[in-house]
């Protein structure tokens, strides 16, 4: 009886113990996602969506385009489809090649503009032309997963957002955020535990910056120049 009690006292003791581990690894983490908010914040002060817009519908439709593309080419390739389609009641009822032959560029053409048309379809449908501001409605809308979500939430509404785009998991790994995770709503789910909500929207940004002029994927990332480099996971 004993025995049995000891090695229940000990299981307890490791488990408590195991717990505290935990803890403290997340204490460190959340400190650490601190710190990497204030220096990318003095790096990167005024920071914006890259993919130009004018209204939130637009919004909705360059946030598809860029699926597999860049801001960049998505920037000039709306200015087509806008030039022949101006108001989304135009493009709701536009046929989808038509749509297609011009987002082609983009990639995917055939998909996005099937999104693209049943999504307007729906906005000027069943909800008056308006986007709506509830995360949930926007899961709902064709092409429209969570990082699309997140981007519309942050930059049209203002609420906290976490937008798990290819910069932001790459540097988050980096940097010791999260450990070897890909899955964009993993590692959303552990940002939104470290990064204060009210700096969530510019951190993304921030990272897509960061991402973008320093801490580089095709090349050889110039962590001479970064403002993290003493703090980066990559060296500690």
């Amino acid at each position: 009886m004993a025995e049995t009690k000891g090695k229940a006292d000990k299981k307890n003791t490791a488990k408590k113990t195991a717990k505290k581990r935990i803890t403290k690894k997340e204490k460190q983490k959340q400190e650490l996602a601190l710190e990497i908010v204030k220096r990318l914040k003095e790096a990167y002060p005024d920071v914006d969506c890259t993919l130009e817009y004018d209204q939130a519908w637009k919004l909705l439709v360059s946030v598809r385009l860029a699926a597999q593309c860049t801001d960049a080419r998505v920037n000039v390739v709306v200015q087509d489809l806008y030039a022949k389609y101006p108001t989304q009641e135009a493009l709701a009822e536009a046929p989808v090649e038509a749509i297609e032959e011009i987002v082609r560029p983009c990639g995917l053409g055939p998909s996005k503009a099937r999104d693209i048309s049943a999504c307007m379809k729906i906005l000027w449908n069943e909800y008056g032309g308006q986007v709506p501001d509830d995360f949930n409605a926007l899961l709902k809308l064709p092409g429209v997963g969570r990082k699309s979500a997140n981007l519309i939430m942050g930059d049209v509404f203002g609420q906290p957002a976490v937008v798990t785009d290819t910069h932001c998991i790459r540097l988050v790994n980096r940097m010791g955020l999260v450990d070897g995770i890909k899955e964009p709503k993993k590692v959303e789910m552990l940002l939104w535990d470290l990064i204060p909500p009210e700096e969530s929207n510019d951190f993304c940004h921030r990272l897509v910056e960061h991402g973008r002029a320093v801490c580089t994927a095709r090349t050889k990332p110039y962590c001479d120049k970064c403002c993290l480099e003493d703090i980066c996971g990559k060296h500690i």
